[in-house]
């Protein structure tokens, strides 16, 4: 009897458990749990990765761009977001006491088109003016519109930050996500491609806003890391030398957890295609994280009756990106409304996304690539 295929995966090995408890106990001799050598070490190994001058470590991503905003001094500003994102994305614009103006998204990417944020950057009706874009890399995907988007909301006078919490890895025209526009934040959430429990990482160019990141991550002490000086209204979202020690060793499999959800990618894709079955592509990108795979439900079916059909054959899936989109969210009652955003009213509920992981083996992903065009062209 075939094994089931789940949707999650934590990808550590015995031996990389043994050196992580051998570290963590040396981590816990040393009475250094914050701030200290691994912290510093993997900021290091990830702008490394990403190709960004800095790299500053924080306790999830939510609070990343939370401190990108700060950085922009964004507050009582407004704010483009897609409307099809996470909660974080949008609870930080209004954390920092902002109005959002939301983007639909276009099917073949799930992400805002260009002529979308124009339309949006020119409307003249804001009761607070315009900074600024939050962008997200849905599923890890990459817009191939986006370095015109960061273009023209440049020559606007705009910011672009980019919500990597996806984006892992991903990379167009030579450029990884993270680094293709004026800074990012990456989730390290235990569904994440990679994980450090909970977690997240800032990625800069600019040292003065590398500077304010540092500050604003550790109580606003500005250029130190302990002390009673206090320069900037920060807060305490700090990684610890726990979680940075398990995001080194992550972070070290990273390219080998890619390759294989890349190869999961292409045979769960390859019978789709055959069968003209319409999904979100990577195909026009360097490489891409492979964190979600969208694939858009035909009109005779439900995200519901594919779900019970896949799991009755043992093949279980996972959430949506999303299945309700932010402007239909109780919590967000209010913002931008009567609008309405009729693509992402169709398609967050109308997707599926099949388990894909760095646990994936070939034989699965063909499982499940078969089972997917049976349940969905019958």
């Amino acid at each position: 009897m075939a094994q089931p295929i789940k949707p999650f995966f934590f990808d550590i090995t015995d031996d990389e458990i043994e050196f992580f408890l051998s570290e963590a106990r040396q981590i816990l001799k040393s009475g250094s749990l914050i701030l200290g050598k691994h912290t510093s070490e993997f900021e290091q190994a990830f702008a490394k990765f990403v190709g960004t001058k800095h790299a500053i470590s924080v306790n999830s991503g939510t609070s990343g761009l939370e401190i990108l905003l700060r950085i922009k001094q964004a507050e009582n500003t407004t704010i483009l977001v897609p409307t099809n994102t996470n909660f974080a994305t949008v609870a930080t614009v209004l954390r920092v006491n902002s109005d959002v103006q939301y983007l639909d998204m276009d099917p073949k990417t799930f992400a805002p088109s260009l002529a979308m944020v124009k339309a949006a950057v020119e409307n003249k009706s804001y009761t607070k003016p315009l900074s600024g874009v939050f962008w997200v890399h849905i599923g890890g995907v990459i817009s191939p519109e986006f370095p015109a988007v960061v273009e023209y909301c440049h020559q606007k006078g705009l910011y672009v930050w980019e919500d990597t919490a996806h984006a892992h890895g991903s990379q167009i025209n030579s450029i990884q996500a993270g680094n293709l526009a004026d800074g990012a934040s990456f989730s390290f959430f235990p569904t994440k491609v990679m994980t450090t429990f909970e977690g997240g990482m800032i990625t800069l160019n600019d040292d003065e806003e590398d500077v304010l990141a540092r500050s604003f991550r550790n109580q606003g002490k500005r250029g130190m890391n302990f002390g009673g000086l206090h320069t900037d209204f920060g807060n305490s979202t700090r990684m610890t030398e726990i979680h940075a020690l398990l995001g080194q060793i992550q972070l070290a499999k990273l390219p080998q957890m890619l390759a294989t959800r890349q190869q999961a990618y292409e045979l769960i894709t390859a019978p789709l295609r055959e069968a003209g079955i319409e999904f979100v592509s990577t195909d026009h990108m360097d490489s891409a994280s492979q964190y979600k795979l969208m694939v858009l439900l035909p009109e005779n079916k439900t995200a519901d009756q594919v779900k019970a059909a896949l799991a009755a054959e043992d093949i279980i899936l996972g959430g949506t990106v999303y299945e309700i989109p932010c402007h239909l969210q109780p919590v967000f009652n209010g913002v931008c409304e009567g609008q309405s955003f009729p693509n992402a009213e169709t398609w967050c509920p109308r997707h599926i996304c099949p388990p894909l992981t760095s646990g994936t083996t070939a034989a699965e992903a063909q499982r499940v690539g078969e089972a997917l065009v049976r349940h969905l062209t019958e």
